[in-house]
């Protein structure tokens, strides 16, 4: 019925109530016509009882039907749509001729649209979550006021083209829309589609079809919102339907606020608020599920009209307590505010009760004069106070109603509900006169640029009450009461009004008192009246008072100042609403007159047209430009090269005491629950941890933690990840609260039941984020966020039931966390550690943590400045701007203003000095330290200026104004403009890029900045957008935190300490931090710190100065404005108050520094490096410093007493205050008992029972301050808690025997006794060696041949299959004993002492020395370090105490002691600082020894921090990509050094040199026992040989072996590696002479002459024994010891992962790419050569030795050295030096040959004496290419080998990492 007219009619009123009449008529039951006539022409006649309408307002009833409202009386009929056509497509989001219609497939498409149509969403009920892309003729859509919309329609198919629908139920068929009801346009067309900054149609405002203006403006508590300033669910008396407690009036919120709300400046911005319409919920909202929630009543609302009238008139008087308000069309009593959230909120989002309100007699109404907005500059707020209240009518948009102050009054009057647990009888209620004069007189001492909190309000109605009856209690209120006190003798009625205007009158005329003389409305028409008149100009707040009916009292207080009507409208937006409201002020054009009126400002010439000439004038290098000299002489960082800094670099912080503290409380709290009798937690049960993070929709915060999660080595820790860890594998154990969490989730979930033995931990991050009830969450409107998803996840039931899932919550926050049905136990909460607290021993730290509490303190009374500022000109330019502009929102305001204030710094820092006075002294400021920080550092490092802007359009704009000041100004290389949207990751360009990976010496191409931490250093301005931060940590170069456009109306405690805590960070603590907060900035102008607010000029119209010299856009403030803190009057000082804040605006800053007295930087200083010793300033609106800064009764900030979060609501009004002493502990029990969660909550369903029987038993709560390290906290306590269940008794050792036992030489027969306990030395040399490698490791390893060994080839055995070759090595899990050795995870009281950490002494200090001594074969020099704790000096010689080292102490041969061990034990090791062996306290039974760790220089600082009373021998930097071959050299070569200083200086004693020890210990970090074999002498002779094994103390083994005969003989001596599959016949022999590995005990006066090989990665303990025994030196093997070795899956050889360093070559690299051709464009890998060639020889030699291929008797000649090449191919090792023990082979024919770096003892002679196969491979392999050539000249290898230029290979390297090349030929 609504597309039969095309044309405007003559008479639209009737139009309208005729076609809505007529449709209306259509859709009843009803048979009779409704009065058209009565209803247009009689409704502002009739009296407004009568005005009973039985239908419904025009279009709104119909689109609550449409979208699932609350059910009606009388539902519609169904509607009967027809048949498609045969064929056509039917399918939901697509057209009948089957194109996508779907705003998500269209979004980026190019839409054809006409001339005049315009793109709007259509809603389908088969796609709820979709919205349908249409083009309609723009004048069948209403303008912004709802009007003048055609009532016919006019449309096209924007999928098929087809155009010319004329009828919307045409059209409704077409895009298949599938209605069960009559199509209308006002019901299913419900979006404009508007494109984004990227050119993408998304979502726009909501067609303001006529109606919603008033629906718009009903904006109940949304479950999803985060801002406190939502209505008040629980406040007011109870419901009668209602059982739950009565929660007291939200006090944490201005007056005002949680109950209304204005509604935005477009009625389609309104409509997207989760509104009540009729009492229906909002059209984008289905029906709640709680019944319990529905069956709640909805009071009527006083002085709202209702929607059930006539649609255009309803302002005529239509009463909302008439039958047809009530009754009328169905619908229940409804709360519908003008203007504002509603008055009372819905049941079903509503508290444990509603608010309501008297029934309200009948009267004339008030009405709101026209142009009320305009005139007043600001929406006057109308708080509803006692009796009754009258109608409104008019012009209702100009208002604001809030219910506040009746439900302070109420709730202020339920003290028997709040006192009657205590026995109090006969308590009197606080009366209402008292009320109203303690109203007046808060008002009254307000301060003109303070907004009234309730929750002062209700501190002084409870002060006032207990004054009056509660006299036991002042004991506990020991503060100065600056407001009356419950008088004696109460007041009456009659005599309220005068004693309210005495109070008022000492007020200079801010409080105005108007006593009415029959009802309010005679006083609202009179406030009215002075508002138009402008008599009311200085007045804030005018309380209207009626005390004439008997002994009741009507009251009101309108809220006239513009300053407070603003805050307190605004901040009944929920932030779904203010961010629309942004939006479309942005994309409609509002703000054009906000920038026309900024380009008046300037005097000199538009802004614009500056910047341009400035460009211009850059880009032809004008000389005489003052901007030219600027940039020129501004230092331009090169970045291809690295100078050098004193700033530090990107660096991962080692964990820190407090963490590992918190660490280690959570585990007791763990093994508590664990330990109760309540059976939750069985820890014995599992055998490994795995773990899941769960964090905000956020990534940056995703990346940061998976940075966290992949540096920490948790993963291979836990067991989880085997090697590398990546990103991308991490990624499976952190998840992002997003659209796709579920599915990962699920998958957690799987896992945790198939793996019931693994004890899962599920770590909630950010625990306050999106708190909302799973059952609400559907309320909410639509975001791209997912709200109640953490509802659903973490509070499912099998999550809640799984007996091996522990949930941590972790938060900076947790208030939200603690109610009265919160789900986690009190003991079951961790608090941060304070600094002062004696349960953490800080040891040494140099890092001092700064937080809020740290800021706060900054801003008392002291010598030096704040830290928290405000800026008294932007806050002035504010103010007047937002009275000009009075329909923009305060956040456009003040984002446009900052904006302006930078672009005008920027300018002004450039050169354009003129552009001084068009900004604060605060932001010239920052942007000359912004600019100036670079070029202070030879790298050119810089600072961080955080911009907090939480709208993201605004954010938006800002840094598109922002990047083109910078383009104009030339500085796109100076720095960079980053917005930081939560949903995307960062977007830095390719300049700045470059930047960061030179500093952070990062090689891969592809790399980009993901997170805050990586922009260290970087100079930039962050744009943060989002409402909430997420936990993002930001850079130590952060050096301003701009909070100025923070919403300053979310004043919850949480909301505040949040936006705070982006500034929180770890400060060096070398000094203290805030002194000379000053000197950092560049001070080059002398006027630099002068005034530029002009506070005393005169000012244009509305305090702007428009032209002319002045630019300031101030309202002067009055003299001595900034002489006291505001809110405190001049009184003595009592020394009760708290500190006074010190003054921090730019007048404060110019008065109390001046000029001339500023320090001067005596050099230039990295910006970075004074960043990290001084926290960051921090801008806020004047607001939150106010509430940040003033202290209340209680010693604490007054912003700690604010509501704690958005989502709890106080109990009672008459709660006693947080006190400045209490703990985090009672600050929790505190919340417990004061606070309960709104239904939106997801605790609200959870109602506690006594005695925490309810509480989950596996649920804890990690609350610590913002970026103190939780994280790294928790990843360290999962690293313990795996460590308690799986290695703290237990550990995994290799348990894998022999290999190659059949090719052992002469295996029958028996050289030694059984019970010899020594071997006899010349039974040992008639011993042949067996240089087959046994050791199970080396099973990959090639065999190594000798003369002796008669094999055949089916003796080798079945070659095992490739992919067995990387098959995980057999281990066996044992029980520690206690002579085990252990990592830095063991505590016991034995050895607490020895490992350095005794409770009763300070930490050992230690010394560093350094050693200096040359190579004897290389003939360089070294210095090596030594870090040599106090307790082992012994064990050195000094020059003198403390002076120079000389050498080591070495026993004697003949020294007898058993009280300690002669052979020192050094001890190589790579990243296992934690999990090396290196306590040897209990291994060697408390003897004494030496043991030296040998580390490398980039790991001495966390070795020495978690080993502290080791020695530790430092490596030089050179070696730190070596392999453990450069350290056994270097240990070699120093021990023999050593031994010949220590014979010199005993020599001068009268020892003989060779009396001195010379042993050494080299062993392995993971030998964790010894073992010893018992034989039974008695079946010596007898095949079957009775023995068993039991572990023993390395001390008994050392010594046993330090006492053999003649033991000086042996060259080396090591023993067996255990295994259980150990055989008889491998212990029968005691003794013999092969390989020894791990534990080696070292002659190095014997071997002096034989070398480690330095380069070497594997097998060069094999290479070692081979050089040895070739040069006739004796091994010993004592095979009745065994060593057991642990399985550690960190460090060691996995310390040098190899890697690609091209950007488009895949992560993992394959072993065949690790050689490539010489020259060619091969990608190059980041790792040694010498590792990229072992490991390439050890997988694919083959290719290069095809004949070798499984053939002993055959094998390849490897001359002076060994290599592995693989399983199946064998090698026969050969030296080449003279006298030396080479094997006889004049028959065997070799299948190739390998030259490894040989030397010049090589010679083409000794080559000729070996015999090859015809097709014999040659491998040849040197330094460089010009080696390898001299190589083949020299050794003549071309007379029998064949070479081709193709057959030459090199490394995978790059040049500068100096490649390795060989060379291979065929034998002729």
């Amino acid at each position: 019925m609504g597309n039969s007219y095309s044309g405007q009619l003559r008479t639209p009123r009737f139009a309208e109530v005729l076609h809505s009449s007529i449709e209306a008529s259509l859709r009843s039951s009803s048979l009779a016509p409704r009065p058209v006539f009565s209803r247009l022409y009689l409704e502002a006649e009739r009296q407004l009882p009568s005005l009973e309408a039985g239908g419904r307002g025009d279009n709104e009833d119909e689109e609550e039907e449409g979208d699932g409202g609350l059910e009606s009386n009388s539902p519609p009929n169904p509607y009967q749509t027809h048949p498609p056509p045969d064929g056509c497509c039917t399918t939901d989001g697509f057209c009948q001729a089957g194109r996508d219609l779907r705003l998500t497939t269209l979004a980026s498409e190019p839409l054809d649209v006409p001339t005049g149509f315009l793109l709007v969403g259509a809603k389908a009920p088969g796609l709820p979550d979709h919205l349908l892309v249409c083009a309609v003729d723009g004048r069948f859509l209403p303008n912004d006021q709802g009007h003048s919309a055609l009532l016919g329609f006019s449309g096209n198919c924007v999928g098929c083209g087809k155009k010319g629908f004329c009828y919307f139920t045409e059209f409704s068929n077409h895009i298949n829309l599938k209605l069960t009801t009559q199509p209308k346009k006002q019901k299913h067309l419900k979006y404009h589609l508007v494109r984004d900054a990227r050119g993408a149609l998304t979502k726009g405002p909501l067609i303001c079809w006529r109606g919603s203006e008033f629906r718009s403006r009903q904006t109940p508590t949304s479950p999803c919102s985060s801002s406190p300033f939502q209505p008040l669910e629980s406040s007011g008396p109870p419901a009668p339907v209602t059982t739950e407690p009565i929660p007291g009036a939200n006090a944490s919120v201005p007056m005002g606020v949680q109950q209304a709300g204005p509604a935005p400046e477009h009625p389609a911005l309104a409509a997207t608020s989760p509104a009540a319409f009729n009492g229906k919920d909002s059209p984008k909202r289905p029906q709640l599920v709680n019944r319990d929630l529905l069956a709640l009543p909805r009071p009527p609302a006083p002085g709202i009209v209702s929607n059930s009238g006539p649609p255009k008139k309803r302002h005529k008087g239509w009463s909302p307590g008439s039958p047809s308000a009530a009754e009328g069309g169905g619908n229940g009593a409804k709360c519908e505010s003008v203007d504002l959230s509603s008055c009372a909120p819905q049941p079903g989002l509503g508290g444990p009760a509603s608010v309501t309100f008297p029934a309200v007699a009948s009267g004339e109404p008030v009405s709101v004069p026209d142009n009320l907005l305009k005139i007043c500059k600001a929406k006057p707020v109308i708080f509803k106070g006692h009796g009754n209240f009258p109608y409104l009518c008019g012009n209702l948009s100009d208002v604001v109603l809030s219910p506040l102050l009746y439900t302070c009054y109420q709730n202020s009057q339920s003290v028997l509900r709040a006192y009657g647990q205590c026995g109090t009888s006969t308590v009197q209620p606080i009366s209402e006169e008292m009320q109203l004069l303690l109203t007046v007189y808060y008002l009254v001492r307000l301060a003109a640029d303070q907004v009234p909190l309730m929750e002062d309000l209700e501190r002084i109605f409870t002060r006032s009450w207990r004054e009056a009856h509660l006299a036991e209690t002042r004991r506990y209120q020991a503060v100065p009461q600056p407001f009356p006190a419950g008088l004696a003798v109460p007041v009456t009625p009659a005599q309220l009004p005068w004693l309210a205007g005495l109070a008022a009158s000492s007020c200079d005329n801010s409080v105005h008192v108007l006593e009415c003389s029959f009802s309010l409305a005679e006083g609202l028409s009179e406030t009215f009246r002075l508002l138009v008149e402008g008599k009311l100009a200085k007045t804030n707040y005018v309380v209207i008072i009626c005390a004439c009916k008997g002994a009741a009292i009507d009251s009101c207080i309108v809220v006239t100042g513009k300053y407070q009507a603003r805050i307190l409208s605004e901040s009944l937006l929920t932030p779904a609403e203010y961010q629309n409201e942004v939006n479309y002020e942005l994309v409609s054009g509002r703000v054009d007159s906000l920038g026309a009126f900024f380009s008046t400002l300037c005097p000199e010439d538009d802004m614009d047209i500056l910047l341009d000439r400035f460009y211009q004038e850059s880009q032809g290098h004008v000389s005489s430009s003052p901007a030219t000299s600027c940039v020129s002489n501004a230092v331009s960082v090169d970045i291809g090269g690295a100078p050098a800094c004193t700033g530090p670099c990107v660096q991962l912080q080692p964990l820190r005491p407090f963490q590992v503290a918190v660490a280690e409380k959570l585990l007791s709290h763990v093994c508590s629950i664990a330990d109760s009798s309540t059976q939750n937690l069985d820890l014995g049960s599992f055998e490994k941890v795995d773990f899941l993070i769960c964090v905000p929709p956020s990534e940056v915060a995703f990346q940061q933690t998976l940075s966290h999660v992949q540096h920490s080595g948790v993963l291979l820790e836990l067991g989880l990840e085997k090697e590398h860890m990546t990103k991308q594998r991490a990624e499976q154990y952190v998840l992002k609260l997003d659209a796709e969490a579920q599915t990962k989730f699920k998958t957690f979930l799987q896992s945790s039941c198939q793996n019931p033995h693994t004890l899962f931990v599920l770590i909630h991050d950010h625990a306050h984020w999106d708190l909302v009830s799973s059952a609400a969450h559907s309320l909410c409107p639509q975001s791209d966020v997912p709200v109640g998803l953490v509802d659903r996840l973490l509070n499912c039931r099998e999550v809640k039931e799984a007996p091996n899932i522990l949930t941590l919550h972790v938060t900076s926050f947790p208030y939200a966390l603690q109610t009265q049905r919160t789900l986690v136990s009190p003991y079951n909460e961790v608090h941060w550690p304070v600094s002062c607290s004696s349960e953490v021993d800080l040891c040494r730290s140099n890092q001092k943590y700064f937080g809020l509490s740290e800021f706060v303190d900054s801003t008392l009374s002291g010598h030096s400045l704040p830290l928290l500022r405000y800026d008294s000109s932007f806050e002035a330019m504010v103010t007047a701007l937002g009275k000009r502009f009075p329909r923009l929102h305060s956040a456009v305001i003040r984002t446009f203003v900052l904006v302006q204030h930078y672009a005008a710094a920027l300018m002004a820092a450039s050169g354009l000095a003129q552009m001084k006075q068009h900004t604060s002294v605060e932001t010239l400021e920052i942007a000359q330290h912004l600019l100036d920080a670079p070029g202070r550092c030879a790298c050119g490092h810089g600072v961080m200026v955080l911009l907090r802007v939480p709208c993201a359009p605004l954010a938006a704009a800002a840094h598109e104004r922002l990047s083109r000041v910078r383009e104009r100004l030339a500085l796109e290389q100076r720095f960079e403009i980053i917005l930081a949207d939560p949903g995307s990751g960062l977007s830095v360009g390719k300049h700045f890029v470059k930047q960061l990976k030179m500093w952070q010496k990062i090689d891969d191409a592809e790399w980009r900045p993901q997170t805050f931490l990586e922009l260290e250093g970087l100079p930039c301005i962050l744009i943060l957008s989002g409402m909430d931060p997420h936990g993002e940590s930001l850079p130590r170069s952060l050096r301003y935190c701009d909070l100025r456009v923070m919403n300053s109306s979310c004043l919850a405690r949480a909301a505040v300490e949040q936006e705070l805590g982006l500034a929180a960070l770890f400060v060096s603590d070398e000094g203290p931090p805030e002194k000379g907060a000053v000197s950092e900035a560049p001070e080059s102008d002398a006027d630099k710190l002068s005034s530029t607010d002009n506070e005393d000029e005169e000012l244009g119209t509305e305090g702007l100065a428009v032209g002319g010299e002045s630019s300031a856009l101030l309202e002067g403030p009055p003299p001595g404005h900034w002489r006291r803190p505001v809110g405190q009057d001049p009184q003595p000082d009592l020394g009760l108050r708290a500190p006074r804040p010190v003054p921090c605006s730019s007048s404060q800053l110019a008065s109390a520094v001046p000029t001339a007295s500023m320090p001067v930087l005596q050099a230039p200083q990295c910006a970075l490096a004074t960043a990290c010793r001084r926290p960051p300033l921090i801008f806020l609106p004047k607001l939150v410093y106010d509430l940040v800064t003033s202290m209340d009764g209680s010693g604490l900030p007054k912003a700690a007493s604010l509501l704690p979060a958005p989502s709890v609501t106080w109990t009672s009004s008459f709660r006693p205050l947080l006190s400045k002493t209490m703990t985090a502990t009672e600050q929790s029990l505190y919340y417990r008992q004061w606070t309960v969660p709104r239904p939106s909550h997801m605790d609200y369903g959870h109602h506690a029972a006594p005695r925490g029987g309810s509480f989950h038993p596996r649920r804890l709560l990690l609350s610590g301050p913002p970026q103190v390290g939780k994280t790294g906290a928790c990843l360290q306590f999962l690293s313990i808690l795996s460590r308690m269940l799986v290695r703290l008794t237990e550990v995994d050792v290799y348990d894998e025997g022999e290999i190659h036992t059949h090719l052992r030489e002469e295996a029958g027969r028996q050289y030694m006794q059984l019970s010899d306990p020594w071997p006899d030395l010349e039974l040992l040399r008639k011993m042949p060696f067996d240089c087959v490698i046994h050791d199970p490791k080396y099973e990959d390893a090639s065999v190594i041949c000798s003369h002796h060994q008669h094999i055949k080839s089916e003796d080798r055995g079945t070659a095992r299959k490739a992919e067995e070759l990387y098959v995980r090595r057999q281990t066996a899990r044992v029980r520690l004993s206690k002579y085990a050795a252990h990592n830095t995870y063991h505590h016991c009281g034995q050895c607490h002492q020895y490992m350095g950490f005794h409770p009763r002494c300070q930490l050992y200090e230690s010394t560093l020395h350094a050693f200096v001594f040359s190579f004897s074969t290389l003939g360089e020099e070294v210095q090596l370090h030594f870090i040599i704790p106090k307790s082992k000096e012994h064990h050195f010689v000094f020059s003198q105490p403390g002076g120079q080292l000389e050498s080591m102490r070495l026993p004697l041969v003949s020294d007898k002691s058993h009280g300690y061990i002669k052979s020192p034990t050094f001890t190589p090791t790579t990243g296992r600082h934690e999990h090396g062996l290196f306590n040897l306290y209990h291994a060697m039974d408390g003897a004494g020894h030496l043991h030296v760790l040998v580390v490398k220089e980039y790991e001495m600082a966390v070795y020495k921090k978690h080993w502290p009373n080791h020695v530790v021998l430092v490596l030089p930097e050179a070696f730190n990509s070596a392999g453990v071959g450069a350290a056994h050299f270097l240990i070699k070569e120093l021990s023999h050094r050593n031994l010949e200083l220590e014979r010199s200086r005993q020599e001068e004693l009268g020892v003989q040199p060779q009396d001195i020890w010379p042993f050494i210990v080299i062993s392995d970090d993971s030998c964790v026992m010894w073992n010893v074999v018992d034989v039974d002498c008695a079946g010596e002779r007898s095949r079957e040989l009775s023995w068993s094994e039991r572990n023993v103390s390395l001390k008994h083994i050392m010594q046993h072996i330090e006492a053999s005969p003649n033991v000086t003989q042996y060259a080396l001596i090591g023993m067996r590696k255990w295994s259980s599959k150990t055989r008889a016949a491998e212990v029968r022999e005691p003794f013999s002479r092969c390989h020894v590995h791990d534990f080696v005990i070292l002659n190095v006066d014997l071997t002096q002459n034989v070398q480690y090989s330095r380069n070497r990665f594997t097998c060069d303990d094999v290479d070692f024994n081979l050089r040895a025994h070739s040069a006739g030196l004796l091994l010993c093997r004592f095979n009745r010891f065994s060593v057991m070795k642990k399985q550690v899956a960190v460090g060691g050889l996995r310390a040098f992962p190899i890697t690609a360093t091209a950007p488009d070559h895949p992560a993992a690299v394959v072993p065949a790419q690790y050689v490539c051709a010489p020259d060619s464009r091969h990608t190059f890998l980041a790792a040694p050569a010498q590792l990229l060639l072992e490991k390439f020889l050890q997988h694919h030699s083959h290719r290069f030795f095809p004949l070798s291929r499984r053939s002993l008797h055959h094998p390849v000649l490897s001359v002076d050295c060994y290599l592995s090449l693989g399983p199946q191919i064998s090698i026969c090792y050969v030296s080449s030096r003279p006298h030396s023990s080479d094997i006889s082979c004049p028959d065997l024919k070799f299948s190739g040959l390998l030259l490894y770096l040989c030397d010049a003892l090589v010679g083409a002679s000794f080559l000729k004496k070996f015999h090859f196969l015809k097709g014999a491979t040659l491998c040849i392999i040197c330094q460089d290419r010009n080696s390898l050539r001299q190589t083949v000249v020299r050794l003549e290898l071309e007379d029998e080998w064949q070479f081709r230029l193709r057959d030459e290979f090199q490394t995978a390297n790059a040049k500068e990492d100096r490649p390795l090349f060989f060379l291979t030929g065929r034998h002729i």
